[in-house]
C-alpha cells in the first residue's frame, strides 16, 4: 500500500517534470551539433551501453566524428569537471575515473571520444571544442531533459509492459512516457512481438533489438579468443544490474552453466572475492569462468593468478539494419539543416506544450539555458 501511493506520487513527479520542460523549452541547453539519446524506463540492466556502442560504431562509419558523452556511474574518483575517457586516439583515464561502462566503451570504439562528468552539456561543448565531434551519442539520456537532444531512442521490453514506477516496481517513468520517443528498440526475437509492443506503448517508430554473444576472449594478455566447445561445463560469473540474464545468456549460447557467482552492479572485484571465485569454480568442476566484459574491465585491476577466465562480449543488432540506418541518418542531417536555418523566437508557453522536447523544429541554437 505504501509503496503503491509512493508510485503514485512518484508519477506525478515525473509527468510534472516532463511538462514543465515541454512547456519551456528555452531552460534546455542546446550543442551545436545533432544529439542522439539512447535511454530506457526501467532502471538497469536493459542493455543501454551496447546500443549505444551499436549507435557511435554505426556513426562513426559513415563519416562522422561521434563523443559519447555518459554519467559514469560507478566510479570511484568523480571529479567537477569532465573525464576524458578517450579523446579517440588513446585511452586517456583509468577506471577508479572513468568507471567499468565508459571505460569498456572506450575500448571497444577506437576513433570515437568518450567523456564523462555529471554536466553532460559541458563534456559536448568540450567534445566539439576540443575533439571535432560531429554528432553526440548521449548513454542513459531519456530522462536528462536538461540537455535537449535530436533523436530520442528508448530501449524497452516485454517486462516493462508489466511493471510498475519507482519505488513498487522498476520503471523510472510510466509507459506512457514512451510516447515522447522518437522511436522504441524493442527487445523482442520476432517481428510481430516488437510490432505488438510498440502498439501497447502507442509508438509510432519501432526497431528490434537482438542481443549476440560473441566468442569468448581470455582475461590474460595477450587478450586471444578461446575456442570454448558446446556442452563445455562452464561457471559463470557477474557483477552487472541483472546476472540472470547473463547467466540465461550463457546456457542459450550453448554452455553448461555448473555454478555461478552474482555480485552487485559495479562491484569492486578484491582478493579475497577472486579467492572465493577461484574455489567455487573449481568445486563445480568447471572447465573455464565466464564473465561479461563490464566485469572484465573491473577484473583486470586484480591478480587472477592461474584462475581460467574469459569474458564474453556482449553486442546488439537492430532490425531492419537498413530502415534504422535510413532512419537515424535522415534525422541528424534534418536537426543540422534546422541548425543552419534563420533563428526564430521560441513558441509561445501553450504551443510549446503540444510539442515533444527536442524535436528539430524547435531547436534554438542560442545556447546557454
Amino acid at each position: 500500500m505504501i509503496a503503491r501511493a509512493a508510485s503514485t506520487l512518484y508519477t506525478a513527479a515525473t509527468a510534472w517534470r516532463r511538462r514543465w520542460y515541454a512547456r519551456y523549452p528555452s531552460r534546455q541547453r542546446h550543442l551545436e551539433r545533432p544529439v542522439v539519446s539512447v535511454g530506457n524506463l526501467a532502471v538497469g540492466g536493459s542493455g543501454k551501453t551496447p546500443v549505444a556502442e551499436y549507435v557511435a560504431r554505426l556513426l562513426l562509419d559513415h563519416g562522422e566524428r561521434p563523443a559519447i558523452l555518459t554519467r559514469g556511474y560507478g566510479r570511484r574518483v568523480a571529479t567537477d569537471g569532465v573525464t576524458v575517457v578517450s579523446d579517440g586516439t588513446a585511452i586517456r583515464a583509468a577506471i577508479e575515473t572513468a568507471g567499468d561502462e565508459p571505460l569498456m566503451l572506450a575500448q571497444a570504439l577506437p576513433g570515437v571520444c568518450v567523456l564523462v562528468g555529471a554536466d553532460r552539456y559541458r563534456s559536448g561543448c568540450l567534445a566539439e571544442r576540443r575533439f571535432g565531434a560531429t554528432v553526440h551519442v548521449l548513454d542513459d539520456g531519456f530522462q536528462h531533459l536538461a540537455l535537449a537532444r535530436d533523436v530520442d531512442l528508448l530501449l524497452v521490453s516485454e517486462e516493462d509492459l508489466a511493471d510498475r514506477p519507482l519505488p513498487a516496481g522498476r520503471l523510472r517513468e510510466p509507459l506512457a512516457a514512451a510516447a515522447w520517443a522518437d522511436a522504441v528498440l524493442v527487445t523482442a526475437r520476432y517481428p510481430a512481438a516488437v510490432e505488438r509492443i510498440a502498439r501497447a506503448l502507442g509508438a509510432r517508430t519501432a526497431f528490434g533489438v537482438t542481443r549476440v554473444l560473441g566468442a569468448p576472449r581470455r582475461m590474460a594478455l595477450p587478450r586471444e579468443s578461446v575456442v570454448v566447445p558446446p556442452q563445455s561445463r562452464v561457471f559463470a560469473l557477474a557483477g552487472v544490474a541483472r546476472p540472470g540474464r547473463f547467466f540465461s545468456d550463457i546456457e542459450a549460447a550453448g554452455w553448461r552453466v555448473v555454478g555461478t557467482q552474482a555480485f552487485g552492479d559495479h562491484h569492486r572485484f578484491s582478493q579475497s572475492d577472486i579467492t572465493r571465485i577461484a574455489r567455487a569454480a573449481k568445486s563445480s568442476t568447471a572447465a573455464i569462468v565466464l564473465t561479461t566484459e563490464k566485469d572484465a574491465v573491473r577484473l583486470a585491476a586484480c591478480d587472477l593468478g592461474d584462475l581460467p577466465i574469459a569474458s564474453v562480449p556482449l553486442s546488439v543488432a537492430i532490425d531492419p539494419a537498413d530502415a534504422f540506418r535510413d532512419w537515424l541518418l535522415a534525422r541528424i542531417h534534418a536537426a543540422r539543416a534546422s541548425s543552419l536555418a534563420p533563428s526564430h523566437q521560441p513558441p509561445l508557453a501553450s504551443d510549446a506544450g503540444e510539442r515533444r522536447p527536442g524535436s528539430p523544429e524547435r531547436r534554438r541554437r542560442e545556447g546557454g539555458p
